[in-house]
């Protein structure tokens, strides 16, 4: 599985304007083959940093993502007033928590 985290800094009055576009990103790239989860969010404590977290089933499937309408729709809006972009691509194994009973996980 791959794991994106990613941090975007910019301002409230951009993430009040980008919200419909990212809700329409968030929309379509949950539907796309390979999609596990795709979420983006507002941090607390800092109202102009948004952090998206995406989980995908393989690097093929993300890079087929990187190509898709919507993700050029995101660059086109916020091409204006770039944002700073920090992202980080893990690949992984999900684990159990720690002492948890693997059969609780199952169910």
């Amino acid at each position: 599985m791959i794991v994106v985290n990613a941090i975007i800094e910019t301002s409230k009055e951009n993430i009040e304007l980008w919200k419909e576009g990212i809700t329409a990103i968030e929309n379509a790239s949950r539907k796309e083959s390979g999609c596990i989860d795709y979420t983006w969010s507002v941090e607390l404590n800092s109202s102009n940093t948004l952090r998206v977290t995406e989980k995908w089933k393989s690097m093929d499937d993300l890079a087929l993502h990187f190509q898709t309408p919507h993700i050029f729709a995101f660059q086109e809006m916020v091409s204006e007033d770039p944002p700073k972009i920090t992202a980080s691509f893990y690949e992984v194994k999900e684990v159990p928590p720690p002492g948890s009973d693997l059969t609780l996980l199952d169910n």
